[in-house]
């Protein structure tokens, strides 16, 4: 049975409160004026070009360092002057870290709460396993739910990230149930190869969310997955429903 739920953070309990490329404009605009399309788009390059260089936890400069490196390039690609970014870069980038460390930033997805507080019903812990720095503690804890998940276990902390399964070893052993096994643990997240294909690879269940609409399904998916036979669900409530067909099959 189910005693324990892992969430993925971004795109899954949380959301930003507006358009990422809206919120860097409004930080960009005193400097210089970009489309915001051409910001989402070049966000969208520089975030994955990066990740796939240097996870977070490895830059030599911290998160502030490996994160103004996506600002930078995320300005560039969007067509700013080279010049005017590296002069302005040393107030923008710790604004931008700021606002995406709390509320400002980010908010919860509505289905969050009542799917936490059905799970403290059903006495089923509820924690957080995520790619991400610090600032993902904070937002949480910003937005008044940090207290309601454990773990929280951030790659950057942890020097490990999705989806190899030491964090998912450290996230279970961080929830402080005593003796939980993997196969008593699901995972949710949006991502197929880090959370789905990273948490069943582990031993854990797995459900893949693909929420519907602006940044659901069709702004995060990888180009050209194959989700056959992949469990999805769309809404934290149908995780909930998953768990109860879960409990009926041990009756």
């Amino acid at each position: 049975m189910i005693r324990l739920v892992l969430f993925d953070a971004f795109a899954t309990l949380i959301k930003p409160r507006r358009p990422i490329a809206t919120q860097y404009s409004e930080i960009f605009g005193p400097f210089f004026v970009l489309k915001e399309e051409d910001i989402k788009s070049s966000f969208k390059t520089a975030l994955r070009g990066l990740q796939d260089k240097k996870p977070v936890y490895s830059h030599v400069e911290g998160v502030q360092g490996w994160w103004g490196e996506v600002i930078r390039q995320t300005a560039l690609g969007a067509g700013a002057d080279p010049i005017v970014v590296d002069e302005s870069l040393p107030v923008i980038v710790p604004q931008l870290m700021a606002r995406f460390s709390s509320k400002e930033g980010y908010e919860l997805y509505d289905d969050v709460l009542p799917a936490l507080r059905e799970l403290q019903r059903m006495k089923i812990q509820a924690g957080v396993t995520s790619n991400a720095d610090s600032r993902v503690r904070a937002a949480l804890e910003s937005l008044e739910i940090l207290h309601l998940l454990k773990p929280c276990i951030l790659s950057e902390e942890e020097g490990c990230a999705k989806p190899s399964s030491e964090i998912w070893t450290r996230s279970i052993a961080k929830s402080g149930i005593q003796t939980v096994r993997p196969r008593e643990v699901v995972h949710i997240g949006d991502e197929l190869k880090c959370d789905y294909y990273g948490a069943t690879a582990a031993g854990l269940h797995a459900l893949l969310l693909r929420r519907p609409g602006l940044l659901g399904a069709e702004e995060w998916k990888t180009p050209n997955e194959d989700l056959s036979g992949i469990p999805i669900v769309s809404h934290l409530g149908d995780v909930v429903t998953w768990i109860l067909k879960e409990r009926g099959s041990y009756a």
